[in-house]
């Protein structure tokens, strides 16, 4: 499928999904600490080339590990100040993470496909257009999240239904 997004420019906003986008995913466990948190290879290279490329560069995650007690919202925190943190020392950036701590039954408006984690990034960052925006995701839900803002949507793997790549370090090459 070919994608149809018009030039971007530096007003365009990135949002990220985490696992298995930034980092590895662990195949029905959760990223509960540091230790099991490992980047995706060239992902810090590709953040600090779309550093320069995109205005604003957000991270949307669902994390229903602290609902269900595996993890505690500090427990996350250090995880993401430590992703920061290499993101920072590799010359990227990224403006801020959000999460949706709730159960997927639940279905809360923060929980994507849901937009309750965009609206919190409009809210913070008024200048975000989600018609210049870009959703890179590895799941249905992250396309539906990106469909429900009228954001451009990428999947990261495998589908006849949209434009995928196989990783991040390729949005550097075909944007």
């Amino acid at each position: 499928m070919d994608l149809e997004i018009p030039k971007i420019d530096t007003s365009w906003t990135l949002f990220l999904d985490r696992d298995g986008v930034i980092n590895k995913k662990l195949k029905n466990k959760y990223i509960k600490n540091i230790d099991e948190f490992e980047f995706l290879p060239n992902v810090l290279e590709a953040i600090r080339l779309l550093s320069s490329r995109f205005h604003k560069i957000f991270i949307v995650t669902n994390q229903q590990g602290i609902s269900k007690l595996l993890m505690t919202e500090d427990d996350l925190y250090k995880v993401h100040q430590h992703l920061l943190k290499e993101v920072k020392n590799f010359g990227g950036r990224i403006d801020a993470i959000y999460h949706a701590p709730q159960l997927a039954d639940e279905n809360s408006m923060m929980r994507k496909p849901n937009i309750g984690m965009a609206l919190q990034a409009k809210e913070e960052f008024p200048s975000i257009d989600f018609k210049k925006s870009i959703m890179i995701g590895d799941s249905i839900s992250d396309m539906k999240f990106a469909k429900n803002l009228n954001m451009f949507g990428i999947f990261i793997g495998q589908s006849e239904k949209y434009f995928c790549i196989d990783s991040l370090m390729n949005l550097t090459k075909i944007l």
